[in-house]
């Protein structure tokens, strides 16, 4: 019995290197269940920072322990400071020594070449996931107010509705991806979807607008906590909502 276990254990480990190799969206190897017992994460996030280039880390609002319950630490820590910070210092590669390296990444993502799958993922994986932690955050939740609620009830009827939908496409997104409030130029709210690290401002969007929030519907944004219960985690993501910073992207919205 103990060298069928061992020789199991040996394929199991050699099918995570191969698929690691072959796979490029994959940057990150998600811990086992041994390694991820609620284990305390103190450092600050403010030390995270890019390697040299035109773009940087935005840091955080939060500490990683803040988001808990909902969002637990070591998730929070993974996420922001070995996926997202791999996006930015892809994306500094991918610009380095030519014209975009002067340009705004909205700017790079309207007019991207979608044959550049560099630029591609890691522009859109930088952007993404920029807005992702700034509409979360602890002591959150509840419902919208001003411009947006006002928006959301005529949009969708009201924000129970607006709800329901959201958390409907960010449950049935297959694979990989984020789910989107978006603004659009006719001045109306809709919800939509895109796949891997693709979004609205691309020139490739089924639903084209400015982002006023997203869901990350990635694994390794929730699988440590919640393993394949997807469901619960879209549910407790509308606990870390900060209205307000959803608020302050609708008047940033052309």
């Amino acid at each position: 019995m103990k060298k069928n276990v061992l020789l199991l254990t040996g394929i199991a480990s050699f099918l995570l290197f191969s698929c690691k190799d072959k796979e490029e969206m994959i940057e990150v190897e998600v811990p086992s269940a041994t390694t991820t017992e609620a284990t305390p994460v103190n450092g600050d996030p403010k030390t995270v920072v890019a390697n040299q280039g035109a773009f940087q880390m935005k840091g955080l609002n939060y500490g990683y322990n803040d988001l808990e319950p909902y969002m637990d630490a070591q998730t929070v820590e993974t996420h922001y400071s070995k996926h997202h910070l791999g996006y930015c210092n892809k994306l500094n590669d991918a610009v380095k020594g030519t014209p975009l390296e002067t340009m705004s990444i909205e700017e790079i993502l309207n007019g991207l070449d979608l044959k550049n799958s560099a630029l591609r993922n890691n522009a859109g994986g930088y952007y993404n996931h920029n807005i992702f932690w700034e509409i979360i955050g602890p002591k959150a939740g509840g419902k919208p107010t001003g411009k947006v609620a006002e928006l959301i009830n005529k949009d969708f009827g009201s924000f129970d509705a607006f709800k329901t939908q959201f958390t409907d496409a960010a449950k049935g997104l297959f694979g990989s991806g984020w789910v989107w409030l978006v603004y659009q130029n006719d001045g109306t709210l809709k919800i939509t979807t895109t796949t891997n690290q693709d979004n609205p401002l691309m020139p490739n969007a089924e639903v084209k607008g400015y982002p006023l929030m997203n869901i990350d519907v990635w694994e390794h944004a929730y699988y440590l906590k919640y393993k394949n219960e997807r469901p619960k985690y879209i549910e407790n993501f509308w606990q870390l909502i900060d209205w307000s910073k959803v608020e302050y992207r609708m008047s940033l919205a052309k």
